[in-house]
């Protein structure tokens, strides 16, 4: 929840201007609040360097929840990406694993990329808990997509005790979770395994992002902070290049 509408406007201008440079080995997406979209999506146009995506959507397709968005009506503006069950949705907005898993299969049911979060908070991390968190997290969402349908998945990992606090997960940390998190997938189906992308999402920066994404189970990052300016984001891009 940052920024107007000329930042809006001057940020994803400078990034589909900048992404062109990695458009044949980068997919880029953002992901702007739910008012700021149709004007996104009119800036990216048929441009084929940056995606569009949003920050949440609802469970249902139609009906009376006053302030929800229904994944239909984000495929119909252009989305190719929704972002569900984000640490900061589980925790302000009481969001349970199932209703995570409900909101990727409700995405994906319309044609859109479900990128589902998981992640531990410290307090799990301290008391060495993080594979049985995940391993809840990440099986109430493979229990509500279909096998058929896991083409449309994308995994996060955002481990929250790493989201601006000063903390850091290092390489090995996160390179093991991602690596619990595709033997996951795997249980259910090895062609989900192999194709699906588990991005890492926790204070990713420009400075960082290259050990990142050296890692082998790593496939891309959801970036937070460091997306509010284009230079920034864009060295995190040219570091997965």
């Amino acid at each position: 929840m940052n920024g107007t509408f000329d930042m809006a406007r001057s940020l994803v201008g400078d990034i589909v201007q900048g992404a062109a440079q990695f458009a044949e080995k980068v997919d880029v997406a953002v992901s702007p609040p739910f008012v700021y979209l149709n004007a996104v999506s009119d800036m990216i146009g048929e441009s084929s360097t940056v995606a569009l995506g949003a920050q949440d959507c609802s469970e249902h397709s139609s009906g009376a929840y006053t302030g929800e968005v229904s994944s239909r009506m984000l495929a119909e503006i252009g989305c190719e990406f929704v972002i569900v069950g984000h640490s900061e949705r589980r925790r302000y907005h009481n969001e349970s694993d199932d209703e995570v898993g409900r909101k990727a299969n409700a995405v994906i049911s319309e044609n859109i990329n479900a990128i589902a979060c998981v992640g531990e908070m410290l307090e799990e991390r301290q008391s060495e808990c993080t594979k049985s968190v995940i391993d809840r997290q990440l099986r109430a969402i493979l229990d509500a997509v279909d096998e058929s349908e896991m083409s449309g998945l994308l995994i996060a990992y955002e481990p929250v005790w790493a989201i601006g606090t000063g903390l850091t997960a290092s390489t090995d940390q996160i390179q093991e979770v991602h690596h619990w998190i595709r033997e996951g997938l795997r249980e259910v189906s090895a062609d989900a395994a192999d194709s699906c992308r588990i991005l890492y999402g926790g204070s990713v920066n420009a400075e960082n992002a290259a050990k990142i994404l050296e890692q082998p189970d790593v496939d891309g990052c959801l970036v937070g902070g460091a997306s509010l300016g284009s230079e920034q984001f864009l060295k995190i891009c040219s570091a997965a290049v």
